[in-house]
């Protein structure tokens, strides 16, 4: 959150950006707008590993990236077993987000890639530097490989994930990963997990080895608040989420259940939810009004993702492309669904660069960079 604030802060452009961001998730929890998607959202990601070779443990290995796309996997589509342990009262509210990923087979040049980018730098840590007055040149460089880090692949075709050792938060807390919020900066978007929080095997080390930390950097990353607001126990701010319940502040560990704050009683906080601050094994759920807004953000921002997704496609055996006339059959209308899907995302991608244009025309008028 804090290099959101930094944006906000410091970009008129971003905060313009931001505007139309919220208004479009506004129209989609109103139902005003409703989610034309039908099918499985499905992002490429490319894992940039920065590591440094007197660190070996920093350089992670396959198996421990791809077990945190498997996490993902669960954890977007509600199919993570550990949803049982959801509290009755709120087990009508666990979304299936309709979000898939898979790593990226397709590098922005066309070629065949496995991707997982593997980037030596010289630096033991990288420190995130958000603070007013912090110049940007130090911020996010972990992004830039003139910083002695890994550059981003095109922001609008893949999901950016930086792997490497973070340092300390602004506090002097433990810092597992941070996110960019769609809106900002394309040459910084993604997130960013130090390496003993990012999967379930290899380095990664308890309570962060299940993966979650990545699942609630995305979540930021697919517009989604903390769910206490960020108002620092002041019960005056939410997550925009109406479904939700407002809580004072982050919950860390494992909370009993109810836990009451902001006068949210009987059922308390919904500790239980990946944006909040518990351990791994004691989170479990996005929301019906967290898909919405993703599905806000999928269907705006992100748009371009849902017609430039650069991985292999799932081929069933029962489909088949007729050559003659170009004609497309397939199992259930699978194919003509997936052509009527494409339309309809170009269709969103069109308006979201409409309206970009309009926030940044807004922006050069009022004399904002």
């Amino acid at each position: 959150m804090v290099l959101h604030r930094a944006l906000l802060n410091e970009s008129m452009t971003y905060r313009a950006q931001r505007a139309q961001i919220e208004n479009r998730a506004l129209q989609y929890e109103t139902a005003r707008i409703s989610p034309e998607r039908r099918g499985v959202a499905t992002i490429p990601v490319v894992v940039h590993v920065v590591h440094n070779p007197e660190i070996p443990e920093q350089n992670i290995g396959d198996e421990q990236i791809h077990s945190q796309i498997a996490v993902l996997n669960r954890d977007f589509r509600a199919k993570n077993p550990d949803v049982s342990k959801v509290p009755p009262v709120w087990r009508s509210l666990v979304a299936d987000s309709m979000v898939e990923f898979r790593i990226a087979t397709v590098d922005p040049f066309g070629e065949p890639t496995d991707g997982i980018v593997r980037v030596e730098t010289h630096r033991r840590k990288f420190e995130i530097c958000a603070s007013p007055g912090c110049p940007a040149s130090e911020r996010d460089q972990v992004k830039s490989s003139a910083a002695g880090g890994a550059d981003a692949w095109p922001s609008d075709r893949y999901l950016n994930i930086w792997v490497c050792q973070l340092g300390s938060t602004p506090g002097g807390g433990t810092l597992l990963g941070y996110a960019q919020f769609p809106g900002g900066p394309p040459q910084t978007d993604g997130v960013v997990i130090t390496h003993s929080c990012f999967g379930t095997t290899g380095t990664a080390q308890a309570p962060f080895d299940g993966g979650r930390t990545a699942t609630h950097e995305i979540g930021h990353w697919l517009d989604l608040f903390h769910i206490w607001g960020d108002d620092d126990g002041a019960c005056s701010n939410d997550d925009k989420v109406a479904d939700t319940p407002n809580q004072a502040n982050a919950n860390v560990g494992k909370p009993g259940f109810p836990h009451v704050s902001c006068r949210n009683g009987p059922n308390g906080d919904m500790f239980m939810n990946y944006m909040d601050y518990v351990d791994d094994d004691a989170m479990f759920m996005f929301t019906q009004g967290q898909r919405e807004r993703m599905n806000a953000c999928l269907e705006g921002a992100r748009a371009s993702l849902l017609v430039g997704g650069r991985v292999a496609p799932e081929v069933k055996p029962e489909m088949e492309v007729a050559a003659v006339g170009g004609a497309l059959s397939g199992g259930n209308g699978d194919m003509q669904r997936l052509l009527q899907d494409l339309q309809e995302s170009e269709k969103r991608t069109k308006e979201l660069l409409d309206s970009l244009h309009d926030a940044l025309g807004l922006v050069a008028g009022r004399g904002g960079r």
